[in-house]
């Protein structure tokens, strides 16, 4: 990814990062486990279903470290297969 993470932030610091997948029960424990893998803490994901509720949207803040860690994480949580998209 070309991305310029290092030249805008400040490093280390927490990124609200949003995840919208399939409305699946498990979804925020899918997310977390990918989560708890590198970046090991206490989460608490805010879950906004959407209007017809076919999806949700999750919302966690993370604290990241560098721009290759925002990256991983980016990479990893969209390889979840009731994933859509990360933001």
């Amino acid at each position: 990814m070309k991305t310029k993470f290092n030249e805008l932030l400040e490093f280390p610091c927490v990124l609200n990062f949003k995840i919208m997948g399939v409305a699946v029960p498990n979804l925020p424990d899918l997310i977390i486990a990918v989560l708890q893998k590198d970046t090991p803490a206490d989460y608490v994901p805010t879950i906004k279903p959407s209007s017809k509720g076919n999806y949700h949207s999750v919302s966690i803040p993370i604290k990241v470290t560098s721009q290759a860690h925002i990256e991983k994480l980016y990479k990893e949580l969209s390889a979840i297969e009731e994933v859509r998209y990360v933001l």
